[in-house]
């Protein structure tokens, strides 16, 4: 995805964790129902499209989904491999249908990684390399975060400012 250029303007209620965001994006889409312009919640959590992950992630509850239809939740189970690219798409989608069906979309959520993919796009790059992710990962746990650490600081000083050495999927992402 590109910039957002061409598109109806995004709504969004983000902020930090336990910040009431699901529970006012909620009542702004009943609000707007009431006054006969319905919108729909679209997640904008990293977490909320694990299935099974309900209590840990503070994932709406029936209640608050009564009335509410939320999209880019309970996606995929645990063990499958899900970033940004595979959410970016399913959210692309999940804003098309609702503006196709004249629906406005209002995402909530915490996940600035998200947000900025939403607004922003994505860098064109190379693909994950996993087997080299892995090595990283068993140098992490053999030298220890500190010694996995330096190398990064070496190789790349201006992330590891931003990173501290025991963030190890921010460390190995960054080597």
């Amino acid at each position: 995805m590109t910039e957002r250029d061409d598109q109806e303007p995004l709504l969004a209620v983000i902020g930090p964790t336990a910040s009431g965001k699901t529970a006012l994006a909620v009542e702004l889409c009943r609000a707007a129902a009431r006054a006969g312009d319905p919108w729909e919640v679209l997640s904008l959590d990293s977490m909320l499209v694990y299935r099974g992950l309900d209590i840990g992630t503070a994932k709406p509850d029936a209640a608050e989904r009564r009335g509410v239809p939320h999209h880019l939740i309970d996606l995929v189970d645990p063990e499958v491999r899900f970033d940004v690219t595979v959410w970016l798409a399913a959210a692309e989608a999940a804003e098309a249908d609702c503006r196709a069906r004249g629906v406005t979309p209002l995402y909530a959520g915490g996940t600035a990684f998200y947000l900025k993919a939403l607004v922003s796009g994505l860098f064109e790059g190379p693909p994950v390399d996993l087997a080299l992710r892995a090595r990283l990962e068993a140098v992490y746990e053999a030298d220890g975060p500190e010694a996995t650490f330096a190398r990064l600081a070496e190789a790349d000083p201006d992330l590891a400012a931003r990173l501290h050495p025991n963030d190890k999927k921010r460390v190995v992402r960054g080597l």
